[in-house]
């Protein structure tokens, strides 16, 4: 299991260039790639998307890449981009009649108006560029092993929490008719006293209602699927592929059980201990968000 937060760096240091870079992610519910990249090196995005989401499946990744040549590099003009700027000087001397002509610095600054020659992003570089990525994936991946090796140690401990308090809700569960007979005794008991009228209650039909509504209270399913649920989490959490998706969807099921249990009686205790597993449960959701 990992966590879906880290950070790597890899770097890669060669005769003429020099690269390094830089990988942090953060948890999100998909793949989100997101590649800084100076212009000379777009033609390596679908690669270095391709070798990131062989090692990656959730979280946003911001992918920062800094490199330095230090062998001679061929520039050539951007001649599209200059030819614009200097067609829209011509316009504003003709429309405004502005006097001057084109500053060769300025020129120079313009953004993109010199690039690196095409052919001049050579084998070894490109490999270079691909070698420190995935030196800084390998940092990366023992980060999020770590911090998943965390998270587990946390969703274990709220897990065993979760399960101190089930012995609670299970001997309480077992008295569920025996208080319901006690209540509808009083209860008709309070009603006949204010009448004049003699009724005679219906034994039977008493335990028959007593039973109904002991049926509807009747918590032992729910607390069968959650403990079903708690050894499901534990299992899945010591899968080696993503977890976090299945994970989410269990805590979704746990949640769901809790709550079934709280409104299902009017027990205090077991709507106490449910509170603490719902408590729990909450912590856990907050946990799943992190794991890949």
């Amino acid at each position: 299991m990992k966590s879906m937060t880290g950070f790597g760096r890899g770097a890669v240091s060669e005769e003429n260039f020099a690269v390094s870079v830089e990988i942090k992610t953060i948890n999100n519910r998909f793949l989100d790639l997101n590649l800084r990249l100076a212009n000379e090196l777009q033609s390596l995005e679908g690669n270095l998307k391709r070798l990131i989401q062989t090692r990656l499946s959730r979280g946003r990744v911001d992918v920062f890449i800094n490199t330095e040549r230090t062998s001679n590099v061929v520039y050539e003009l951007n001649r599209p981009l200059i030819a614009g700027y200097l067609s829209a000087l011509k316009q504003l001397q003709e429309e405004f009649g502005v006097i001057g002509e084109p500053d060769l610095n300025v020129i120079a600054r313009l953004p993109n108006s010199l690039q690196t020659k095409a052919d001049d992003l050579s084998e070894d570089f490109a490999g270079g560029i691909e070698e420190a990525v995935k030196l800084a994936l390998d940092e990366l991946e023992k980060m999020r092993e770590v911090e998943g090796e965390s998270l587990k140690n946390d969703l274990y401990h709220l897990l065993s929490e979760i399960e101190t308090h089930l012995p609670k809700i299970e001997a309480e569960s077992e008295t569920v008719a025996e208080e319901y007979l006690q209540r509808l005794t009083k209860r008709i008991d309070s009603l006949l006293s204010k009448s004049d009228s003699q009724i005679e209650i219906d034994q039977a039909r008493l335990a028959q209602e007593v039973a109904y509504l002991a049926d509807k209270s009747d918590i032992a399913e729910e607390i069968t699927r959650l403990k079903s649920h708690i050894e499901q989490f534990r299992g899945i959490m010591n899968d080696e592929k993503e977890v976090g998706k299945r994970l989410d969807f269990l805590t979704q099921e746990l949640n769901r059980e809790a709550n079934t249990i709280s409104s299902k009686t009017n027990n205090l205790i077991v709507k106490e201990s449910a509170l603490h597993i719902k408590s729990a449960i909450e912590k856990i959701r907050e946990q799943v968000q992190n794991v890949e």
